[in-house]
């Protein structure tokens, strides 16, 4: 397997209302989609929208799940205020705040929030690397 990930697939329960939360509320580029999924560009991959029923019957497992489900996705920005800045937006475009910012044991400052579908998302800066491509 080659190191990358390709594109990230979040089932939703509202197609509609998540594309709003993403494209307007957080300014992620759509890319023209079927009607039945939405794309968005990412530095290096994409973000696909799938409603959640048809995403498991793809994946042939139940599309039956609460709380944790294992895993959040991670945007690093460039410095504590940008994390607050990201935290406050996308609370204010529909997301729950899991986290506020704050300093970690790792020496970093990350908070986290919960998309309208309840999928996890780690905003952090981290002062000793870059993690990820450049802008």
């Amino acid at each position: 397997m080659k190191p990358r990930i390709s594109m990230i697939t979040l089932g939703v329960r509202d197609l509609q209302a998540s594309v709003r939360f993403y494209e307007q509320g957080l300014g992620l580029p759509r890319m023209e989609s079927p009607p039945e999924v939405a794309f968005f560009t990412l530095n290096g991959s994409w973000l696909a929208l799938f409603g959640r029923e048809a995403l498991a019957e793809d994946a042939q497992v139940s599309p039956e799940g609460s709380g944790f489900a294992g895993f959040a996705l991670a945007h690093n920005v460039e410095s504590e205020a940008e994390v607050d800045q990201l935290l406050a937006q996308a609370v204010a475009a529909g997301a729950t705040l899991a986290k506020p910012g704050q300093k970690v044991s790792w020496g970093g400052y990350s908070g986290y929030f919960k998309d309208p579908d309840g999928h996890l998302w780690e905003i952090a800066h981290n002062p000793f690397f870059w993690a990820g491509p450049r802008d």
